[in-house]
């Protein structure tokens, strides 16, 4: 009987760590953010950025491959985003000061607002831009900044206001590159080329601008197919 209940208790933790694979990859993703507010915590912020993003994007796979999507884990992860994604844009925010630091807490807002929004099963998901796609712009200005030395301050600023507005609006950015990624080669593919991103200067510019040239892309041509349903009485 004893080996039975151990046998029998042994497979039961075994499944609960299993089904929750995913949950701990999304806390884990949030948990090194802590370091930021350690002395010099700053310096850590670029694979700070590009780490999240890749524990983010793995547990969405975890959570494909071993079949164990729950509406738990997902309001989990929309959680941990909204933790990890405001402190990131506030620590930026709070460094440079002043108008960025105005602009990254209206972003923040939009952030939380995005991420409740999603949590109501009763609102349509998927509309806007993803508070990731924001972490990845503000790296990019990061990045480009530094290569090109100039003051990334005024860039910053425009990032964060266009993504307060993205993130909330009413419709799709359906050409996004991380939305395009449907398998999870090409969601490896786009983690790589964050790591390319930030290690490979040569390459940095090219990267940074097919992110963004498909953001803008995807609100210009999302943003007036929603006014020509406005205009024509449909949703």
């Amino acid at each position: 009987m004893s080996n039975y209940s151990d046998k029998y208790m042994g497979k039961s933790r075994g499944n609960v760590i299993y089904r929750n694979l995913a949950n701990a990859t999304s806390i884990l993703g949030v948990l090194p953010l802590a370091l930021l507010f350690l002395e010099g915590g700053y310096s850590y912020l670029i694979p700070l950025i590009i780490f999240n993003n890749v524990m983010d994007d793995l547990d969405g796979i975890l959570a494909t491959r071993l079949k164990i999507r729950s509406r738990f884990g997902a309001d989990l992860d929309n959680v941990c985003d909204a933790v990890a994604h405001v402190v990131l844009v506030l620590v930026v925010g709070a460094h440079f000061g002043g108008l960025v630091l105005m602009m990254s807490m209206i972003a923040a807002g939009s952030i939380i607002l995005r991420v409740t929004t999603r949590v109501n099963p009763d609102v349509q998901a998927g509309n806007g831009s993803p508070t990731n796609e924001l972490m990845r712009h503000m790296l990019f200005a990061l990045l480009l900044t530094q290569i090109f030395d100039v003051d990334p301050e005024p860039y910053l600023v425009l990032i964060f206001i266009l993504h307060s507005v993205t993130m909330i609006v009413p419709f799709k950015l359906n050409s996004l590159i991380r939305r395009l990624a449907k398998t999870t080669i090409a969601v490896i593919f786009v983690n790589v080329s964050l790591v390319a991103a930030w290690l490979i200067p040569v390459v940095m510019p090219l990267i940074a601008a097919a992110f963004i040239t498909t953001y803008l892309y995807s609100f210009i041509v999302g943003g007036r197919q929603w006014l020509r349903g406005i205009s024509s009485g449909g949703p």
